[in-house]
C-alpha cells in the first residue's frame, strides 16, 4: 500500500500542470474573487438633462457621478441614453421648481438598486423611475446571462473533453494522413457542438422568457449574431485546451479554469463597476462579459446596433484570434505524427501487395 501511495505522489510531482492547478489555482481564485465579490456600486455614471440641468448637477451628491450636463435635451434623449448604456442614471429637469425625475436603468440590477437607495435617501429631492426592469426582478437580469453561461460550459468543457478523448483513441492522428487541412478538421469536429449549443441557447432563451416572464424587446438577428460569435470563441477555446491537454482530466481542469472566471468576473454575478481596479481588467478580456452586454442590451433594453458595436467587434476579434491559435496548435501537434502514419500506411500497403 505504501508503495502505491509513493508511486502516486511521484506521478503527481512529474505532472506539473496538475500540481500547479492543485496548489496555485485555489490561491489565485481566492485573491481574485475576494476582490471581485462586491455587490455595492459606489459610483453611478449620471447624465443631467433639461432646462435646470446645470443647477441640479451641482446639487447631486452620493454615488451620482455626473459625467454629462445637457440643458438642451429632454426625456426622449434621456431614454435613448439609457437604452444605449451611455449612463446608469439620467436626471431629467423641468422649468420652474418642478421636482427632477431620476430615470434609472433597471437592466443593471446592482447599479439600479444603489441608485434607488440613493434617491430614497435624498429626502424627496428626486423622483425615481426605473426603466427596462421596473420591479428590479433578479430573474430578468440573470436569464440573459445564463444563456451565455450555458453556452460557455458546452462550448468549452464538452468540446475540450471530446477532442482529447479522440486524441487518446488515436482518431485525430489518423486524420494526419488524409487530405484535410487542420482548419477543415477543426471545423468538422466543432460543427456538432455548435449545433448542440445553438439548440440549447434557443431552448434556454425561450423557456426563460416564458417561465420567468423575461421580455425579449430587441432584434432577434442581433442577438443571434452575438451568440454565434460567442460560440465560435468558446468552441475555439475548447479546441485550444484539447491541444494543450494530455488527458481528459487535464482538459477538464483547464476548461473549468477558463469558465469559472467568466462566470464570476463577467458582471453576471458581481457588477464590474464595483470590482477593484486590479481585478476589473480581467473581466474586460473575457468573452462572456461582451456576450452579457449583448444579451442584456437586446433582451431588456432593445439596444440599437450602434451601441452594441463594441461587444460585437470584440467577440469577432476574439473568435479570429482564438480559432487561428487553435488551428496553428492543432497543425503543430499533428505534423510530427504525419510521417509516422504515412510510413505505417505504406508498410501496410506493401505487406498487402506482398501477399
Amino acid at each position: 500500500m505504501w508503495a502505491m501511495i509513493l508511486k502516486e505522489f511521484l506521478e503527481l510531482r512529474r505532472d506539473r500542470r496538475t500540481m500547479a492547478m492543485i496548489i496555485a489555482l485555489p490561491l489565485l481564485l481566492l485573491v481574485i474573487f475576494g476582490y471581485a465579490a462586491n455587490f455595492h456600486v459606489d459610483e453611478l455614471e449620471t447624465r443631467v438633462v433639461g432646462p435646470r440641468a446645470e443647477q441640479v448637477a451641482q446639487q447631486l451628491r452620493g454615488p451620482f457621478d455626473v459625467t454629462s450636463v445637457r440643458p438642451g435635451e429632454g426625456r426622449a434623449d434621456a431614454e435613448r441614453a439609457l437604452r444605449s448604456e451611455k449612463a446608469a442614471v439620467v436626471v431629467v429637469t423641468s422649468e420652474g421648481d418642478g421636482k427632477p425625475r431620476a430615470l434609472i436603468d433597471g437592466s443593471q440590477l446592482f447599479s439600479a438598486q444603489s441608485a434607488s437607495a440613493a434617491v430614497a435617501a435624498s429626502n424627496g429631492a428626486l423622483t425615481p423611475e426605473v426603466l427596462f426592469n421596473p420591479r428590479l426582478k433578479t430573474s430578468w437580469v440573470m436569464v440573459p446571462a445564463l444563456v451565455g453561461m450555458i453556452m460557455a460550459f458546452i462550448g468549452t468543457i464538452v468540446t475540450a473533453i471530446g477532442l482529447v478523448r479522440e486524441r487518446q483513441a488515436g482518431t485525430l492522428e489518423q486524420l494526419a494522413v488524409m487530405p484535410f487541412r487542420p482548419s477543415d478538421v477543426i471545423a468538422g469536429k466543432i460543427a456538432p457542438y455548435f449545433v448542440l449549443a445553438a439548440v440549447d441557447m434557443v431552448l434556454v432563451t425561450v423557456i426563460g422568457c416564458l417561465l420567468f416572464g423575461v421580455p425579449f424587446t430587441g432584434n432577434v438577428a442581433v442577438f443571434a449574431l452575438g451568440a454565434a460569435l460567442f460560440l465560435f470563441v468558446v468552441l475555439g477555446l475548447g479546441v485550444l485546451i484539447s491541444t494543450l491537454s494530455q488527458n481528459q482530466g487535464q482538459a477538464m481542469q483547464m476548461a473549468l479554469m477558463t469558465v469559472m472566471p467568466q462566470i464570476l468576473l463577467s458582471g453576471m454575478i458581481f457588477p464590474l463597476t464595483a470590482m477593484a481596479a486590479g481585478v476589473r481588467w480581467i473581466g474586460y478580456i473575457l468573452p462572456l462579459t461582451y456576450f452579457n452586454m449583448i444579451s442584456n442590451g437586446v433582451m431588456l433594453r432593445d439596444a440599437p446596433v450602434s451601441s452594441l458595436a463594441l461587444p460585437l467587434g470584440v467577440l469577432a476579434l476574439m473568435a479570429v484570434l482564438v480559432f487561428s491559435a487553435a488551428v496553428l496548435r492543432f497543425r503543430r501537434d499533428l505534423a510530427p505524427s504525419a510521417p509516422k502514419r504515412m510510413k505505417a500506411a505504406q508498410a501496410a500497403s506493401a505487406a498487402g501487395e506482398g501477399r
